[in-house]
């Protein structure tokens, strides 16, 4: 009686079966007919019923992923939160001129762009960066009157400076010359007068450099006119980060203009040499300009966008105003996508 009725279940349910199959069958056939009767009303018509589906399917997809108490839940949960709060990262990328980019959320400490970040280069002035923290490393009397001498002359690239022999100022005066103005007499002033002199300032760079992690930099003398002085995007990154926990590198590299007592009594003017320290729009901490023929016009800066500490190298730029055009285009590019959340990043 029971294998009966089994065997009259079995029959029913492939009664069923074969009933829904050809069912299934003459749909199909419908369908295809139908599609080519009207081929574009019928694909919109496929194309919303299985939106509709999705969507229905959706929330119960998500509901079974918060119910879900597994470890790879747990771990992509912890990821998706720590991309959510990490930086913007641009899908897109600024279009600079600069040979050398290199751009860095100090928040999250990952790149948000890069342009051979590696590649080791001339930095000029950039250099005077290191001198200064190495100077203020020593602790000297920033009170103490320095005078400049003929050995403080550019005698490899023969640069101008209004700074004539004799010229005396204090120590912080040559120090704010040096960073704001990049003056390099003043820079030669503050190494020959570094505790050991010349030699041991140049010495105690290098040092600083291998401490930082600065392995793909070397440096010669503290002006950067020699263009032996080398380093990389990256590298460089670390220096300006490590320049702007010193209050005076912050305060004189961001000073736009400043006048000091020449000789005869005569008033001497000195500009900031980058510009954008008297721009409003700019929040910058640390700033420094570089250039040499073999360098290119180069600038470094640590900046706030958007309440987001940014380091900013800018190497191997053509023309006078293209290292200034590439950082505005930075800072545009920055604030314009960091409103569009978490996409993908470059670097």
């Amino acid at each position: 009686m029971k294998k009966l009725l089994l065997v009259c279940i079995l029959a029913s349910y492939g009664v069923v079966a074969q009933a829904a199959e050809h069912k299934a069958v003459q749909h199909h056939k419908r369908a295809v007919a139908q599609h080519a009767k009207h081929p574009a009303k019928h694909a919109t018509v496929q194309h919303a019923k299985r939106a509709a589906v999705r969507a229905t399917k959706r929330p119960q997809v998500h509901h079974a992923l918060r119910q879900s108490e597994s470890e790879g839940i747990r771990v992509a949960e912890k990821f998706d939160t720590q991309l959510s709060s990490a930086a913007f990262q641009p899908v897109s990328s600024p279009k600079l001129a600069s040979s050398i980019a290199l751009i860095y959320d100090e928040q999250t400490q990952r790149p948000l762009y890069t342009k051979n970040p590696d590649a080791v280069a001339p930095i000029a002035s950039i250099t005077k960066l290191m001198t200064a923290m190495v100077v203020l490393d020593a602790e000297p009397d920033l009170n103490e009157s320095l005078s400049v001498g003929e050995a403080d002359f550019d005698i490899l690239k023969g640069t101008h400076s209004r700074l004539g022999v004799g010229t005396t100022f204090i120590r912080s005066e040559m120090l704010k010359l040096a960073l704001m103005s990049s003056e390099n007499r003043a820079a030669s002033v503050l190494a020959r007068n570094y505790p050991g002199g010349m030699a041991a300032a140049v010495a105690a760079m290098n040092a600083k450099a291998r401490k930082l992690g600065m392995t793909h930099t070397t440096f010669r003398d503290p002006t950067g006119l020699n263009s032996e002085n080398v380093s990389t995007a990256r590298d460089l990154v670390k220096m300006v980060a490590a320049a702007r926990n010193y209050k005076l590198i912050h305060q004189y590299t961001t000073t736009a203009t400043h006048s000091v007592e020449g000789a005869r009594g005569r008033e001497l003017t000195f500009n900031n040499t980058n510009p954008l320290v008297k721009n409003a729009s700019w929040e910058i901490g640390v700033s420094k300009t570089g250039y040499i023929n073999e360098a290119g016009r180069c600038l470094v800066m640590q900046a706030q966008i958007r309440q987001r500490p940014v380091i900013i190298v800018l190497l191997d730029s053509v023309g006078k105003t293209t290292r200034i055009g590439d950082a505005n285009r930075v800072k545009k590019w920055i604030e314009s996508t960091s409103t569009q959340g978490r996409v993908a990043s470059r670097g």
